[in-house]
């Protein structure tokens, strides 16, 4: 059963055109990764779907809500989620201040949003630590565990992720990779846009490769991970 489907949408900035006629379906449940060059519209595709960058044609359906025309703040309320490119935090705010902007004007019981709290704690001991830190004093590493941990605080069935690994040391890079295969062992849908192409195809149910803005291909990861020809030609991998 699908959570989401993208048919046909194009997308602008201005007079530039950037996505042609992109369509994709993700699987709920699924661990679902848009990869490609830098350019290619992969960032462009997730404003699309949370609201910041509406289609000009096109439509695109969550839970089988039409959401192509919505505001980012309506899509978020029916469970969707971005965690944007280069984190995004708020670096004057504390820890503590920003997580609480993660479930700000979701309708989400006490109870609830206690749970969440418990459940980004366990998967970032370190941000317990740090609550009343101001964000901007953190490391990237930090920043990017705060921006996840927040983004969850939200409660989504879908989680838009972009670019998580990017300047990340190693180590962290697998941290991430074991925590978003609990987040979606847990029950949460998860679109991954990473440069990383391999760590993308190693971690991912099923993968798009996009390029100039169009769905050059797609299938399951563990079969595009073999193909030569998709890496040389669209990821710069060889």
């Amino acid at each position: 059963m699908s959570i989401l489907e993208i048919d046909d949408i194009n997308t602008y900035y201005g007079q530039s055109h950037i996505l042609h006629d992109l369509s994709m379906t993700v699987e709920e449940g699924s661990l679902c990764t848009l990869i490609g060059r830098n350019g290619a519209g992969k960032t462009t595709t997730l404003r699309s779907i949370i609201g910041s960058q509406n289609p000009k044609s096109g439509t695109i359906t969550f839970n089988g809500t039409d959401i192509t025309n919505n505001e980012p703040h309506e899509t978020s309320q029916l469970g969707i989620s971005l965690i944007p490119e280069h984190r995004r935090v708020f670096p004057e705010l504390t820890v503590e201040e920003n997580l609480r902007l993660g479930h700000m004007g979701q309708e989400i019981a006490n109870t609830r949003v206690s749970e969440l709290t418990d459940q980004v704690f366990e998967y970032f001991p370190r941000l317990e630590e740090r609550l009343n830190q101001q964000a901007g004093q953190m490391s990237g590493g930090e920043q990017q565990m705060l921006a996840i941990a927040r983004g969850l605080l939200s409660d989504p069935d879908l989680l838009l992720i972009d670019e998580p690994t990017e300047g990340l040391m190693p180590t962290l890079v697998e941290k991430l990779r074991d925590i978003f295969a609990r987040i979606n062992d847990e029950g949460i849908t998860i679109l991954l846009v990473e440069q990383n192409a391999e760590l993308a195809f190693d971690i991912s149910d099923y993968a798009y490769v996009i390029d100039e803005g169009e769905n050059k291909i797609d299938g399951p990861s563990e079969t595009l991970k073999e193909d030569a020809e998709i890496k040389d030609r669209y990821l710069a991998l060889g």
